[in-house]
């Protein structure tokens, strides 16, 4: 496989990207309070409004993971894995109405310290081992994901990616506490936001427009309709998706500290609900341009499939964007800052959530 490197327009595009995560750490290191009470550092003095949490709360879910995998699953099996957006229509209510007030009128920090509460100090400690062993290794994957497919399309050492992500992540979460980790994660989602619908635009457009992309589609049936068939060894159906991906994300966002910290920080329990529900758009709008994303992919390579002999699922993306983009300067360097912010807004609130739990 041929590699494509970086133009220094990319360079310049992915380093403004990185700085900028510093600089927002350095900003909140230097005023307000200057993070030197452990309430201001963990919980942000519990002050923050609905729009950075909720925005913070949709980046630190969505991984780089996410940002490759959803496109290539569209581009293999086709749309059928957008069912998945009904279960955020069924865990919103109950995150917000059942969860949520539990925990914020318990003035909590940990989530755990719910567990002493009502059980007993041993399953409190239980429970945060657990969380402490899960984190660690979904950060490794978090880190490692990204840096494999980059190295593998590009040539940059995954090495120089994983202490790159780790060094920018350690500076601006020491530095900003819970403030700088929100306010990057808000500036990280723009980012991640407009290089997708960048790569939609510019990408349709090179195969002759969106209907074009939709013509394809529908002529190679990627369109999918609903599957209701309730056989549990049919893959995507939308029992599994809508049900199954229920109970998955209330796990994620209802009990999980990255997520229920979010909630905790904010001003009052009314702006802790009202963040969950605007997140829904939020995530609605990040899987529809992750499918379109995958469809404008296949539309490019339907009669060359790279897949086969040349790369693997979660470097498609990556390698589209370098091989057939890469002739629009700082689209390749966009993207790739695209999959850092992902990567940095997941580790950085897991350095948080982690660094509360132990204290």
């Amino acid at each position: 496989m041929e590699r494509k490197y970086f133009s220094a327009s990319d360079y310049v595009v992915f380093c403004v990207c990185l700085f900028f995560s510093i600089l927002i750490g350095v900003y909140y290191a230097v005023t307000g309070g200057r993070q030197r009470t452990t309430n201001e550092f963990l919980m942000a003095d519990r002050k923050m409004g609905f729009g950075p949490v909720s925005l913070s709360l949709f980046v630190t879910i969505m991984s780089a993971i996410t940002v490759l995998g959803v496109p290539a699953e569209v581009f293999q099996h086709g749309t059928s894995y957008w069912g998945f957006g009904f279960s955020y229509f069924v865990f919103t209510p109950v995150v917000a109405h059942c969860f949520i007030p539990v925990f914020y009128d318990m003035k909590i920090t940990s989530v755990y310290e719910y567990l002493e509460k009502r059980y007993s100090r041993c399953v409190r400690l239980c429970g945060l081992i657990c969380y402490i062993m899960m984190m660690v290794v979904y950060m490794g994957v978090v880190l490692y994901a990204p840096s494999l497919a980059i190295n593998a399309v590009t040539g940059i050492n995954e090495w120089i990616s994983i202490v790159g992500l780790c060094a920018v992540c350690v500076a601006y979460t020491t530095c900003g506490g819970l403030k700088a980790v929100i306010w990057t994660d808000v500036f990280q989602a723009l980012v991640i936001i407009v290089s997708q619908i960048v790569i939609v635009i510019v990408g349709a457009n090179k195969v002759g427009g969106f209907g074009k992309v939709l013509e394809i589609s529908i002529e190679s049936g990627k369109l999918a309709p609903i599957n209701f068939d309730p056989s549990p060894l049919e893959a995507h159906t939308f029992w599994s998706l809508c049900l199954g991906g229920s109970f998955l994300c209330m796990s994620v966002y209802g009990v999980n500290q990255s997520a229920v910290q979010r909630f905790l920080c904010c001003r009052t329990k009314l702006q802790a609900q009202i963040s969950i529900y605007a997140n829904l758009p939020l995530l609605h709008l990040v899987m529809a341009v992750g499918c379109f994303i995958g469809l404008v992919v296949y539309a490019e390579y339907r009669c060359n499939n790279p897949l086969y002999d040349v790369i693997k699922p979660d470097q498609l993306l990556l390698y589209y964007v370098m091989n057939i983009l890469g002739e629009y300067p700082g689209v390749p360097g966009l993207f790739v800052a695209c999959l850092f912010s992902a990567s940095l807004s997941t580790i950085s609130s897991s350095f948080n959530s982690l660094a509360t739990v132990t204290m």
